[in-house]
């Protein structure tokens, strides 16, 4: 009787699929935490390293997946676009969710202050995205064929941010924080790679699947697009974010987390660039809605919070709960999602 109710309730299949999606991100991302610890264990590669490339690269995958495959097979820019500002806003709102697991001070008096040049690469990133949105928007921008004439620019500044990064490190000398060392002795690094790899494949197989379930999910609710993608797909495909940042905070390493979510967003927008390139009818910033700048413009205000609270370094928590910055990055997500609904069940 329950497998009869599912075939003839296209609503409860959508959403069956949907926490299908969920439940494989989730999963392949705990596993993704803990090969990826056990890499940097093996390796010897500083945290902070292995979090902003290699872990945020993989985390990133079903933004990836899920954009290439909106804006070619599925037919859905609007998917495509809101997953990528609207995963930039989950990030940041997960920083908070990680002030609230760790125990003392707030997390941003643990991290490196490192951290605020990828951050400040991010705003770089976003900012030029959101310019993006807004000239294309309008009409008349210079493009290279179908490619926004901004996506080169993405792609340029994604690559310097990375070599940044990596030489400001370098100069650093950073060492990850100290961890047994037989922690994985039975598994090889070939071992590691081959499994680490495995949860990645199912990371990048849901992420493909999740444009076709949102787009069925905005048509049975009557959602506009841009709403379902941005809250939607975008919370399913930062779900490996979340439980990577989680994961290494229990492992204590902290940088690694703040390394992961900040570098997130910064392949993110190099996801933006991609999927530009892969949607042929044209430019994909004029093809979408213009409420993808809510997304990007609070993403915008919600780094610049993070780089404050990294160089400040609170010492003490709100109420014991979380440092300012964590309550600040709650409420402009909060407001972003309002906006975003409001918009969503909009007329047209």
């Amino acid at each position: 009787m329950g497998v009869d109710l599912l075939m003839d309730n296209p609503l409860l299949q959508a959403w069956s699929a949907y926490a299908l999606c969920l439940a494989a991100i989730g999963v392949a991302g705990v596993k993704l935490a803990v090969y990826g610890d056990a890499i940097a264990c093996k390796t010897g590669l500083g945290g902070t390293w292995i979090g902003l490339v290699l872990m945020a690269s993989v985390t990133s995958l079903p933004e990836l997946a899920a954009g290439i495959s909106a804006v070619t097979a599925a037919g859905v820019p609007d998917i495509a676009a809101g997953d990528v500002f609207g995963s930039c806003v989950y990030n940041l709102a997960i920083l908070g969710i990680m002030d609230l697991f760790k125990s003392g001070k707030p997390v941003y008096a643990h991290a490196q202050r490192g951290h605020i040049l990828s951050a400040g690469f991010g705003i770089v990133l976003i900012g030029l995205a959101g310019i993006g949105l807004l000239t294309d928007g309008l009409g008349g921008s210079p493009s290279l064929a179908h490619v926004g004439w901004v996506t080169p620019l993405l792609i340029l500044f994604y690559l310097i941010a990375m070599r940044t990064v990596f030489r400001y490190e370098k100069s650093r000398d950073n060492v990850s924080s100290p961890r047994e060392p037989d922690a994985y002795a039975r598994l090889s690094l070939a071992q590691l790679a081959l499994r680490y790899g495995g949860a990645a494949l199912v990371v990048i197989a849901a992420g493909i699947w999740l444009p076709y379930v949102s787009a069925d999910i905005a048509e049975l609710m009557h959602w506009h697009q841009s709403f379902t993608g941005t809250l939607f797909t975008a919370f399913s495909t930062s779900l490996p974010e979340l439980v990577v940042t989680l994961a290494a905070l229990r492992l204590g390493a902290i940088d690694l987390a703040v390394g992961n979510i900040l570098g997130s967003n910064l392949f993110n927008i190099l996801i933006l660039a991609l999927d530009d390139i892969f949607y042929l009818p044209g430019s994909l910033y004029g093809a979408v809605s213009p409420a993808h700048l809510i997304s990007a413009i609070m993403a915008l205000i919600m780094t610049g919070a993070v780089i404050v609270g990294l160089y400040v370094r609170p010492r003490f928590k709100v109420l014991g709960i979380a440092g300012w910055t964590s309550f600040f990055l709650f409420i402009l997500y909060g407001m972003n999602s309002l906006m975003l609904f409001h918009y969503g069940h909009a007329p047209g």
